[in-house]
């Protein structure tokens, strides 16, 4: 439970630092960015393992077996990205490309302090 309350709380300073810097991305405060990444993180609990399996499925699991899995772990999120947007009113991402980028990011932040603190 610490564990993931410390992902969220990472998640939306990350986030916030990213909408500072991308001029697509679009976020009014820490409360909001406290909010998107809760719904970010409730809609990769949910969906995730569904997108995965219907990516690969489309794919025909192609990047799974190249060892390449992680693209469409990106990919995936990025559309949980997308639909945080569609949720929040006050977080928009301008396009798929922000997305994907702010998707890259994440990945990159969460990887990092798993493997400091976990």
């Amino acid at each position: 439970m610490l564990q993931w309350l410390l992902h969220i709380v990472i998640d939306a300073v990350v986030l916030l630092i990213a909408a500072k810097y991308m001029s697509k991305v679009e976020l009014k405060g820490f409360k909001t960015a406290i909010i998107v990444a809760l719904i970010i993180g409730v809609l990769s609990f949910l969906l995730s393992w569904i997108l995965t399996a219907v990516l690969n499925i489309a794919t025909l699991g192609v990047f799974y077996f190249l060892g390449l899995g992680f693209i469409i772990r990106i990919i995936v999120n990025a559309i949980i990205i997308e639909l945080a947007d569609k949720l929040s009113k006050d977080f928009n991402t301008v396009g798929f490309l922000p997305s994907l980028w702010l998707a890259v990011i994440l990945a990159v932040v969460s990887a990092i302090l798993d493997a400091i603190l976990f």
